[in-house]
């Protein structure tokens, strides 16, 4: 969501020009500690790893897979609650990372959240109206926070 809300503040149009790219708030890879890799990396494999023909990238990272050994040959199942919960992890901890406060996520989330309900601006408007209609909340938002909650009282 972090790096999406940025992206979305550079890119003027439909095409993503290597100037701007170079501008994205991309963490480098010798920044992430063990302890970053050993939170991130078995999530992204779980979230990536759904079909027969990513085995090789499933073989790749199965140091990360948390299933008994026997189980890593096959790909993780497709759990839409279980995938929105590891995605508002990964946003939360990713907001850490870029060293955001609550409040900034919060904004990033919904600045009307932030900045009260007559603020002009707005962020991920189609995700917002497309999950009150399916779940009679904005479901990312309060993922994100519940994991923001949990991985900042630890």
């Amino acid at each position: 969501m972090c790096f999406d809300f940025i992206a979305r503040q550079k890119v003027g149009g439909t095409h993503l020009a290597d100037f701007i790219m170079k501008q994205l708030p991309v963490v480098p890879s010798d920044r992430y500690t063990p302890v970053d890799l050993a939170f991130i990396v078995p999530r992204v494999l779980e979230l990536t790893y759904n079909a027969h023909d990513l085995q090789p990238w499933g073989e790749d990272l199965a140091a990360y897979d948390p299933r008994p050994a026997a189980d890593r040959a096959r790909p993780f199942g497709w759990n839409p609650e279980r995938r929105a919960n590891l995605r508002a992890e990964l946003d939360a901890y990713y907001a850490r990372l870029y060293g955001l406060t609550r409040d900034e996520l919060r904004y990033i989330l919904d600045p009307k959240d932030v900045m009260g309900e007559d603020y002009p601006s707005e962020t991920f408007r189609v995700l917002k109206e497309g999950e009150i209609r399916a779940y009679g909340e904005y479901r990312t938002r309060r993922l994100v926070l519940e994991a923001w909650d949990r991985q900042n009282n630890h």
